[in-house]
């Protein structure tokens, strides 16, 4: 006897449910003889026209908390070094893609497995006080959660924008009107955005920026712009550079060699998204 149709198809839902989420999932598997890309990052042009990307804002609401007068936000922000050379920060170096052979042919596909994710990692928290998101540049890990604090005594509302080149897209839209409140949200971009860009609905000098990492391999440049990946399957991979605020230089294609260390460094212009 056969079965009604919707007892099939009930059936074959209940099924899927049980199947994981992400089929594609990051697999985490032991490396031996891992190599490492590191390298520099370099903003070409000079202090004064870094600072121009930089704005200052009125504060007009809340200033017993917020402060009076005027709030700068540094979106370019660069220390000099070595024979004058300007090194940025808020920067993080990734692998983007890997040659993988598919169908006798080869590839360049997402990361999907090496070196374990720290479980520190996957997350991250954001404050506002005294009317400002601390850190100001932060990372967490594609599906993972976002905290967002409130210290103040004052309201403010969370606005985080997916950055997809030009354009931006609502991900979270939150206010919180108590000091003290906390919320906690799942982030999940698409696979053509990579970061975020935080606003305050409540405040429009508040801003800050999460780059959301789709694998372990990747790097958060310092403060004097160098930078250093490690644990590396040999292969063949795309690495990129992401900033927030200023446009991504163009993608190095590196073959990295078990127990080896290649050297690449990027140099963004002074050109914005």
């Amino acid at each position: 006897m056969k079965k009604p149709l919707s007892i099939v198809i009930g059936s074959l839902m209940a099924s899927a449910l049980l199947l994981p989420l992400d089929a594609a999932a990051y697999k985490e598997v032991e490396v031996t003889k891992g190599g490492t890309i590191k390298g520099k990052v370099t903003f070409v042009g000079s202090e004064a026209e870094a600072n121009e990307h930089n704005k200052t804002y009125t504060i007009t609401k809340d200033t017993d908390v917020c402060g009076a007068g005027t709030r700068e936000v540094n979106y370019v922000k660069v220390k000099k070094y070595r024979r004058g050379k300007l090194r940025l920060s808020d920067v993080v170096v990734y692998l983007d893609k890997v040659r993988v052979k598919v169908k006798k042919k080869y590839k360049y596909k997402p990361v999907k497995k090496g070196k374990a994710w720290p479980e520190d990692d996957k997350n991250t928290t954001i404050d506002q006080k005294s009317c400002a998101f601390l850190p100001f540049f932060t990372v967490m890990a594609n599906k993972g959660e976002l905290t967002a604090t409130n210290s103040d005594p004052v309201a403010h509302n969370i606005h985080t924008y997916a950055i997809i080149g030009k354009a931006k897209k609502t991900k979270i839209n939150v206010s919180q009107a108590e000091q003290g409140s906390s919320v906690t949200k799942k982030v999940k971009l698409s696979k053509k955005s990579h970061g975020m860009k935080v606003e305050c609905d409540q405040h429009d000098f508040m801003h800050s920026f999460v780059f959301v990492a789709k694998n372990p391999y990747y790097a958060v440049v310092s403060e004097n712009g160098t930078y250093k990946i490690k644990d590396i399957p040999k292969g063949k991979y795309k690495v990129k550079a992401w900033h927030g605020y200023l446009k991504a230089p163009k993608t190095k294609t590196v073959r990295v060699k078990a127990g080896k260390t290649k050297r690449v460094n990027f140099y963004f212009k002074n050109k914005k998204k």
